[in-house]
Formats: C-alpha cells, structure tokens, sequence
C-alpha cells in the first residue's frame, strides 16, 4: 500500500504526513475484523493516525470511543483526521500512555495495533522506535492494562507479526486472558502467516471455543485481490 501523504477511505481521510507509521493493509484489515457488537464503550490502544478509531466508529455507529497515543505528533494527527471525519463526536483522544490511563470505567472492547519489535535492533528514526518498538509499552503492561480496563464480559482484539503474537498469546494466557478467535494474515496461499489477529476474553465463563480462520489478501498470482479480502474491505477501500 501506497505511503502517501493521505489515505482515503469511503467514508474518512487519513492524513498522515506527521505520523511514522503510515496506513497499512494489515491494520485496515484488523480493523474491519475486530468484533465491535453491542459494544457501547470502545478503547483504542496506540491510535496513532486514528485509523482504527474511525473504522470503529463507522462499523459500530452508536458505541463511543477513547484513544490513547503517546506521541505527540501522532496525538495531533489524529485529531485532525478525527475532526474531519463524520464520527468526530463520538471519538475522544487522550495524548498519555496507558499506563497512567484511568477514565474511570471499564470497555466493552479493547483494540490495539501496538508497538511490537520487542527485541529487534532500534532504526535511527526515533519516531519509528517509538511506533515499532516496545520500549514504551511491553507485552506485560499492555496485558495489565487490558485487565484493568476491560469490562468482566468484554473483548480484547490485538494486531501482531507471527513471531510476536505467538510470544504475547502466552504472556496472554499466562495472565489470565482467553483466546477467542485468530485470524492469520496471508499475501496469498504459497507464502506463510505475516501476522495474527488475535482475540481475547477475560475468563474461561464468556469463552467459546477458539475459531481459527486464514486470510488470503491476494489470489496465487500475487496481484488479483482475492474475493474474501474484497468482501472484508468493501465498505472502506475505494478501489471496492
């Protein structure tokens, strides 16, 4: 996908000229995958362009929705692309880590494309080390934060490289978390897994048995968009 200085959807523009990590074909399909029924209160964890807030705002069109994001051109940025786009006023942005986050309540869903080179050599871009690595959020803080701030029912959805989400699904499991629902994300069907879309619950009692799909972005030639990824981002992408 294009790194433009702006990504528009059907519905919203991204502008992301001040943001390290641009849109991506896995966050938009992370977003349009996460589970947000009857979800009132959605916490967004990582908004960065505030990509994932919007495409919640517009699957879910009555739940409110919080995001968190550290840094502060990434705060500014999304809120820019917030206030423009049709779903301003049901979108709050809160520029601090979600270590210190406390609103006060419990959500019914938790989302987060968060940092996740937990042990890759830093890039020289200091904004990107911050985006990509899990220096300021590693994987046993954002699992306390998920159990402070998610309701006893509510969901946790979360976005992965392989490796790291094979690593974060135990630290998970370990701390009490249930894993619901997993979706590997393919090119197409001759290459592995690039990453998992995982979802958590908090206790076995609200548990299902665990549903494991893969999704193939494109047919075997590598350049034909195959029909479930189209019928996945229908509502977002243009070119649909």
């Amino acid at each position: 996908m294009a790194r433009n200085s702006t990504f528009h959807f059907k519905q919203f523009t991204i502008w992301q000229d001040k943001c390290a990590m641009k849109v991506c074909t896995d966050a938009c399909v992370f977003g349009a995958w996460t589970n947000l029924e009857n979800a009132g209160r959605v916490l967004d964890i990582g908004a960065g362009t505030g990509l994932l807030s919007l495409m919640s705002a517009q699957r879910n069109t009555h739940a409110r929705i919080d995001a968190v994001e550290i840094d502060t051109d990434a705060f500014e940025q999304a809120g820019e692309n917030v206030a423009k786009s049709p779903f301003h006023n049901r979108i709050k942005l809160y520029h601090t880590a979600i270590q210190l986050f406390d609103p006060g309540f419990q959500y019914d869903v938790i989302i987060s494309n968060p940092p996740f080179f937990q042990d890759d050599l830093k890039s020289p871009d200091k904004k990107k080390n911050l985006a990509h690595h899990a220096h300021s959020l590693d994987f046993e803080e954002l699992v306390a934060a998920v159990n402070r701030l998610l309701l006893p029912s509510g969901k946790f959805q979360v976005l992965f490289p392989v490796e790291e989400g094979t690593r974060f699904q135990q630290k998970a499991e370990n701390a009490g978390l249930v894993l619901n629902r997993k979706l590997a994300l393919c090119h197409h069907s001759g290459k592995n897994p690039f990453r998992l879309l995982m979802e958590f619950q908090k206790t076995e009692k609200y548990a299902a048995p665990v549903i494991e799909n893969v999704l193939y972005i494109y047919e075997n030639d590598g350049v034909t968009y195959h029909p479930s990824f189209r019928d996945l981002m229908k509502d977002f992408y243009l070119i649909f």
